[in-house]
Formats: C-alpha cells, sequence, structure tokens
C-alpha cells in the first residue's frame, strides 16, 4: 500500500502548548489529528522535511536514533522550553534516505546531533501524541531552488511504498512583517493560486508551474524569504502526478491570514 504525501503548515511557534492559543488554531488541530485516519495503516517511520533547517550544499538527515530537541524560537513563555517529543530516530530510514537521495545525484549526509525543531515536533505532537513511531527530518537546501526540491521528493518517492509517510512541514504564508496586519489580501491571494495549481489544475501541469511560484499572484508578499514554501516543492515531487486534496483551509488566523494544507495521493 502506497502512503500519502502531505504538505502542513505548523502554525506559529509552540502553540499546542499555550492554552490562550488553542481556540484559534481548532482548525489546524482537526486536520492533524486526521491525518493518521486517512493513511492506508500506521507508517512504520515519518520522514519530515521542515522548514526550520537549512543546509549548504548537502542535504542534511537526522541520523541519531535518539533526537535531542531544538528549541529554535524566541519570546515564548518558560515552559515552551522544556517540552519533549520523545519519538525515537530511525538510523537506518536515514541511510536509506542518503542513499537515495545520492543515487538521485542529490548531495546529503548524515546528522547526528540534530534535534527535532518546532516544524516537526509542533504538528508531530498533534497527530501522534504518543511519539510511538519513528522520525527522520531532513533539510531544505538553502538555495531554495524549486526543481533541486522537486528532484528531491521524486527520489525520496520509494518511501511511500516502504510505510514511511512523507511530510514537508512549513506554511502556505509566511510573511511574519505582515502576518498580524495587514497580510489578509496577499494571503488570499496566494491562496487561490495555490488552490487552483494544486488541487483545482491538472497534475502534469503542477510541476512547472511551482518551478516560476514568483509570478503567481502576491507571490513575495506570501513568501519574502520562501523557506516555508520550499517543503511544498519536495512533497509534490513524491507525487507527483497524483491528485491533491487540500485538507486544512483557515481564513482567521492571525489578522485575517489565509492558510492551508494539502494530501497528495
Amino acid at each position: 500500500m502506497k502512503m500519502p504525501v502531505y504538505f502542513i503548515s505548523h502554525g506559529g511557534g509552540p502553540w499546542p502548548w499555550m492554552p490562550e492559543a488553542l481556540p484559534s488554531y481548532a482548525s489546524l488541530i482537526d486536520s492533524l489529528q486526521a491525518i493518521p485516519d486517512q493513511l492506508p495503516c500506521k507508517p512504520s517511520a515519518i520522514a519530515m522535511v521542515s522548514a526550520h533547517w537549512e543546509t549548504n550544499g548537502a542535504i542534511g538527515v537526522m541520523s541519531n536514533p535518539r533526537p535531542s530537541m531544538l528549541y529554535d524560537y524566541y519570546g515564548f513563555p518558560d515552559h515552551t522550553y522544556a517540552i519533549q517529543y520523545p519519538a525515537p530516530g530511525d538510523p537506518q530510514l536515514a541511510s536509506r534516505i542518503i542513499q537515495l537521495l545520492v543515487d538521485a545525484g542529490i548531495p546529503s549526509q548524515a546528522d547526528p546531533s540534530r534535534g527535532f525543531d518546532h516544524g516537526a515536533f509542533v504538528p508531530l505532537h498533534i497527530m501522534y501524541p504518543h511519539a510511538d513511531i519513528p522520525v527522520v527530518q531532513v533539510s531544505i537546501d538553502a538555495g531554495f531552488e524549486p526543481e533541486a526540491h522537486l528532484a528531491m521528493g521524486r527520489a525520496l518517492a520509494p518511501l511511500r511504498d516502504e510505510n514511511v509517510l512523507i511530510v514537508g512541514s512549513g506554511l502556505s504564508y509566511h510573511n511574519l512583517r505582515e502576518i498580524r496586519s495587514i497580510g489578509a489580501e496577499p494571503s488570499a491571494q496566494f491562496d487561490a493560486w495555490l488552490q487552483q495549481v494544486l488541487v483545482q489544475g491538472p497534475p502534469d501541469q503542477r510541476s512547472e508551474l511551482l518551478r516560476h511560484w514568483t509570478l503567481a499572484p502576491a507571490a513575495r508578499r506570501a513568501h519574502p524569504r520562501e523557506d516555508h514554501l520550499i517543503p511544498l516543492m519536495v512533497a509534490v515531487g513524491a507525487a507527483e502526478d497524483e491528485a491533491a486534496t487540500c485538507i486544512y483551509h483557515d481564513r482567521s488566523t492571525f489578522a485575517q491570514i489565509t492558510a492551508s494544507s494539502f494530501r497528495f495521493g
């Protein structure tokens, strides 16, 4: 059975551990909690491509069997710097990912010191709160080249037949300067383009349009720096010709920001 692939909007900071934030994330919570029931079976492992891990020259692959935590956010309550998500790593899967990438001509290397960043442990805490599925984080390349990340997804696609769930974790809108003030219109414009390209349009045109995502309406208003969009390219590459479904769509976060998540396959 082939696993679907996901691109998820993971929200802002360590929100699941902040009770005052939970009401505004109700739709995101529902969408993340629904993912396990959308799968053909419980995955044996998760390959998590996080927007919060950038590398230069070679893709990093977490190889520690007991990953640490990386609190890569600032200005949040003290207790959010003691969060634990004790999922095991999977060195064997890490080696498999590296081999797939290298075989596709994509330089990659094991990183035994990398910990779970909040692009990984925040959504995983909602999806699998018991932390009982091994997780291997995979970096994005700091050059942010769309085709390179589409190719990365293609290289990782065989994992879908090996009971591994591939998740790209980012945000469909990520402009921190405008997210609490004037981001409503550009986020809606860019989201409408994403819906057209990913869900409503033909899959065989999807990759070409994503290669030129900067031509989309409000593209650079939505992503002044595209780190949070790039995991989408990996997800699309891993399910390039398959239908997409919007699994989360919210127009009420922060200053009426529109955000979405998608399933492929």
